[in-house]
């Protein structure tokens, strides 16, 4: 497998890019934060990212390839957190794939993606949220 074009700039954005861009991206559209715990330190770690939204789940191009940390320790936990727009949203089920054509990514993505050698995606679903009970309206435990 080829690494992606972009790979290479994978430090900085760790060190400059992402500390910055941590403080307001979740905030902006097509952009989220995912949080997810460190495999062997156990320390929660923030990741800005793009956010893409296909047939109900969330899918993140593999822009610095699959073997960066956050993406194994997403899919050693089964799942991560999303922060978006005032919004916290549980994953799980990742799923990483291969796809050279980016088909789950809008048209201008896509040639980009496909212009910087991305073939790798994860996608995850949304955790069902059980429906909560408006105030005072009987509960299984009443009766």
């Amino acid at each position: 497998m080829e690494k992606p074009l972009i790979a290479a700039f994978r430090p900085l954005t760790t060190r400059l890019v992402n500390p910055i861009t941590r403080r307001f991206v979740g905030r902006l559209p097509g952009f989220a934060i995912i949080a997810y715990v460190g495999r062997t330190s156990g320390r929660t770690y923030r990741t800005p990212m793009n956010l893409f939204r296909r047939d109900g789940d969330y899918v993140f191009a593999l822009t610095y390839g699959p073997d960066v940390q956050w993406v194994k320790n997403v899919m050693a936990a089964g799942g991560c957190e999303l922060e978006q727009r005032g919004r916290t949203v549980r994953l799980h089920d990742p799923r990483r794939f291969s796809d050279p054509k980016a088909s789950l990514m809008p048209q201008p993505v896509r040639c980009f993606l496909r212009l910087i050698r991305v073939t790798e995606f994860l996608r995850l679903s949304p955790v069902p949220v059980a429906p909560v009970a408006p105030a005072g309206a009987p509960t299984d435990s009443d009766g």
